[in-house]
């Protein structure tokens, strides 16, 4: 039960964590892109604008890649803005696969606990009989508890497993979706160049 326990409470930890990093806020800003549009039709690009870009959000960094190649082909833009998007995707599946190895040992854990109680309960029946049968029937009851657990964690664990999973890549679509926009805002005429230190949500 001790190993189960701990599994419980890595899994517990893992989920919460990950629920607050997966926030779609954090991860793609709202308007962030849109400003990102604007500013990139600027002459001129600061580099210390950038690095800020980079550090604001995942999608940030995804369109301060896309944002360095500016003035080449739109094949190498979008080269670069999937090499960061795979980067960020992998990044935001952090834990991930803790999550789901915990899915799929839990019941065997919860198994081996009931496996090696009633092995050390048949020992006790080799050396001194069955004698009481309810004190026996609650000895293999205990024993059961092991297992039930261990589908519990595992359950658990596993909807929450998908379900993050299934988070992840809807933000891998759309952080591809903001930079296939921001690439074809590049690749159109300049209409207007908003000065950088209009746009509030790289600072």
């Amino acid at each position: 039960m001790w190993p189960l326990m701990a599994a419980s409470v890595l899994a517990i930890g893992i989920i919460l964590e990950r629920f607050w990093t997966l926030r779609r806020s954090a991860v793609i800003p709202p308007a962030l892109g849109e400003e990102v549009r604007a500013w990139a039709r600027s002459p001129k690009l600061d580099p210390g604008h950038l690095d800020k870009l980079r550090r604001n959000s995942p999608l940030g960094e995804v369109l301060a890649e896309v944002l360095q190649q500016r003035g080449r082909s739109r094949e190498v833009m979008r080269q670069k803005a999937e090499d960061a998007g795979r980067q960020v995707v992998h990044q935001l599946g952090r834990f991930l696969n803790a999550l789901g190895t915990i899915a799929t040992i839990s019941p065997l854990m919860g198994l081996l606990g009931t496996v090696m109680g009633l092995i050390r309960m048949f020992l006790v029946i080799n050396t001194e009989g069955i004698g009481d049968a309810n004190k026996l029937a609650g000895g293999i009851g205990e024993a059961l508890v092991a297992t039930a657990s261990g589908l519990v964690v595992a359950l658990i664990a596993y909807i929450f497993h998908r379900h993050l999973r299934g988070v992840v890549q809807g933000l891998g679509v759309g952080l591809e979706r903001e930079a296939m926009l921001l690439i074809d805002s590049l690749e159109r005429p300049a209409e207007s160049a908003p000065a950088a230190s209009n746009v509030r949500a790289v600072r």
